[in-house]
């Protein structure tokens, strides 16, 4: 390209840039007022935002996790109907639940609450609380997954008992992982499905041999051998 070509594109370029800068320019002052408005508000709602959570969610939160010690409490005794209830002067995981459902407690008391019934055989409500919990810790929502399932094979709901088993057994973690593996496996040959039964306890084997499951795998994994050859 000659100088003079160059000259031109630069020249070209720089009123292209100048153009826009202009029609930006013209922009934020025939919108100056609405652009105002639209910043004002975007500093309110972040404002809010924080505001809410340190002065309304943060001590509803601590709150919650005071309400919530003798349900505890109550839960770690077995104690099932108190704990989902209260007692008459303290609040069980159900009004918990929906009294601070918005706090980490008050989801977690969805947790208990949906273990509790499981414990005490109403399995639908069991399957409502547990399928209404979430929780970004692994583990826990793994161990609500196994829950989870165990209320569906209850309920009769085979498959999505497997469903769930299969996303309680997929953490990494030596006590989960092969309990709900085992459970999966067994129900997989109650279903006539031995080589997925198969799988199941040879991962065990293979990936969990220190815990109590393999301890006796072998003989499921030959069950399952002899039954998937037939």
């Amino acid at each position: 390209m000659s100088n003079k070509k160059k000259d031109y594109a630069t020249e070209s370029s720089m009123e292209n840039v100048e153009q826009a800068l202009s029609k930006t320019e013209q922009f934020i002052e025939d919108n100056q007022k609405l652009l105002t408005i639209v910043m004002f508000a975007v500093i309110v709602v972040i404002g809010g935002y924080w505001a809410a959570k340190k002065l309304y969610f943060a001590p509803r939160a601590q709150q919650a996790q005071v309400d919530m010690f003798p349900a505890q409490n109550y839960f770690e005794k077995d104690s099932f109907n108190l704990a989902l209830n209260g007692d008459g002067m303290n609040m069980g995981f159900l009004d918990i639940a929906d009294e601070y459902g918005m706090t980490k407690p008050g989801k977690l008391a969805k947790y208990y609450a949906g273990v509790s019934f499981l414990n005490l055989g109403q399995y639908e409500d069991a399957i409502e609380y547990l399928n209404s919990f979430s929780s970004s810790d692994e583990l826990l929502d793994a161990t609500a997954k196994g829950a989870l399932g165990d209320a569906y094979l209850e309920n009769g709901d085979v498959d999505a008992a497997i469903s769930n088993y299969k996303s309680a057994s997929g953490i990494d973690n030596s006590i989960i992982a092969p309990t709900y593996l085992l459970k999966l496996g067994l129900l997989y040959e109650e279903q006539n499905k031995y080589s997925d039964a198969l799988k199941a306890y040879q991962k065990i084997k293979d990936d969990y041999s220190s815990s109590m499951e393999a301890r006796s795998i072998d003989k499921y994994i030959t069950r399952a051998n002899i039954l998937a050859s037939k």
